[in-house]
C-alpha cells in the first residue's frame, strides 16, 4: 500500500463505507485544531488529538502512547486493526504523518495519508461538514513494533556508528544553530554526524514529492538500503514526514527518535551538540 491516497479515491471509499478517516491536525503555535475540526471536516472523520493520545508520564511533548492507550483511544473512534485508515491535516502534509507513523508503530498496515490534506480535498470540490458522528466503539488489537522507534540512550550508542545515519527535519537555520529553538530550555545546533533534511524539501503542494524525486534526495545524502536511518526533528512530528518518505521509496530500515531535539537539546543534558553546517 502506498503512503498516500488521492481525494477522489478517498471519496469513493467513503461512499463505499470502506475506510475510517481521521483529522490529525496539530500546530506548534498552539492553534486549537479541535475547535477548527468542529467547524468543518471531512464527513465521518474523527479527531485524533496528538497531545491527548500520548505518554503523559513524561514532560517531553506528545511522546508515543503505549499500545494500550492507543488501542483504547482509537477503539472509541470505532477503529479496529483491520480497518483501512486515512489521515489528513489542515496544512496539507504536516502532523498527519505523525499520526500515520503512530499507526505504523502499533502494527497497522492499512494506513494512508490524504494527498494534499484538507486543502486538496476542498480544491477538488468535495464536501465538508460540522456534524460530528458518534462512532460505534470497536476493539483494537495493536501489534507493537519497537523497531520503528529509538530512545536517547540507544541513539547515543549508535550515533556515528557505521551503517547508521541521522536525518534532521528541522529548518537548516535551526540545524546550524543560527535560529533559536521555539521551545524554551533548549540549546541550539544538531547532533554530531547528523544531516539536515528540512521536511519541506520532501513536499510539493501539500503532498510528498514523486517517488523518483524523493529517491534523488536520499541518494544525494548517501542514504541507501545498507543504512539504518534515524529520523529526528523538534518533537517527533515532522521527523515522521521523513519516515513516511522513506517508506514511500521502499526504504525499510528506519527508526524515529521520539524525544528528538526537545530531549537531545535540553540544557540540563550533556548530550553532544555542534553548530554550523554538517560535516560529511
Amino acid at each position: 500500500m502506498t503512503t498516500q491516497i488521492t481525494p477522489v479515491d478517498l471519496q469513493k471509499r467513503i461512499e463505499a463505507r470502506a475506510v475510517k478517516v481521521l483529522d490529525g491536525s496539530w500546530a506548534l503555535d498552539g492553534t486549537d485544531m479541535f475547535d477548527l475540526y468542529r467547524q468543518d471536516h471531512i464527513p465521518g472523520a474523527q479527531f485524533f488529538d496528538i497531545e491527548a493520545i500520548s505518554d503523559h508520564s513524561t514532560d517531553l511533548p506528545h511522546m508515543a502512547p503505549s499500545p494500550d492507550q492507543f488501542a483504547n483511544a482509537v477503539g472509541l473512534m470505532g477503529i479496529c486493526e483491520t480497518d483501512h485508515v486515512v489521515i489528513y491535516d489542515r496544512q496539507g502534509l504536516f502532523s498527519a504523518a505523525r499520526v500515520w507513523w503512530t499507526f505504523k508503530l502499533m502494527g497497522h498496515d492499512k494506513v494512508q495519508v490524504l494527498c494534499g490534506g484538507l486543502p486538496a480535498w476542498r480544491a477538488a470540490g468535495l464536501p465538508v461538514t460540522a456534524e460530528v458522528d458518534t462512532p460505534v466503539p470497536a476493539t483494537y488489537r495493536p501489534t507493537f513494533r519497537p523497531e520503528r522507534i529509538i530512545d536517547r540512550e540507544t541513539l547515543q550508542k549508535t550515533l556515528g556508528a557505521a551503517g547508521y545515519c541521522v536525518l534532521d527535519a528541522r529548518s537548516q537555520t535551526r540545524f546550524e544553530g543560527v535560529a533559536p529553538e521555539p521551545r524554551a530550555g533548549l540549546r541550539s545546533g544538531h547532533m554530531p554526524g547528523s544531516l539536515s533534511l528540512p521536511f519541506g524539501n520532501l513536499i510539493r503542494d501539500g503532498a510528498l514529492k514523486p517517488r523518483d524525486e524523493l529517491k534523488a534526495i536520499f541518494n544525494g545524502l548517501d542514504v541507501d538500503e545498507s543504512c539504518t536511518v534515524i529520523t529526528s526533528c523538534g518533537s517527533g512530528v515532522t521527523a515522521a514526514i521523513i519516515s513516511m518518505a522513506l517508506t514511500e521509496v521502499g526504504h525499510t530500515a528506519e527508526q524515529l527518535y521520539d524525544g528528538s531535539w526537545s530531549e537531545w537539546g535540553l540544557e540540563t543534558l550533556t548530550t553532544p551538540v555542534v553548530t554550523g553546517p554538517a560535516q560529511i
